[in-house]
């Protein structure tokens, strides 16, 4: 994954001023937050996470109740 340095702020800042976090997902589509000069947190818009990643999650749920027997 290419990352834009437009978009980096340290996890200080973004703690500090939010708001600033959430203008660079307005203006660049995503933000990246770094943490001991890493990356380490993706912030983008609601609207913008793959479909994949909700088939994901409701696989996971099945799984998850399979798994303590709950049969719902």
């Amino acid at each position: 994954m290419l990352i834009s340095t437009d978009t980096l702020i340290s996890i200080t800042e973004a703690n500090q001023n939010f708001s600033k976090v959430a203008r660079l997902v307005d203006e660049k589509g995503a933000a990246v937050i770094m943490k001991n000069n890493a990356p380490k947190y993706i912030v983008i818009e609601f609207s913008k996470i793959p479909e994949s990643a909700e088939v994901a999650d409701k696989a996971a749920v099945s799984l998850a109740k399979k798994l303590i027997g709950d049969k719902k």
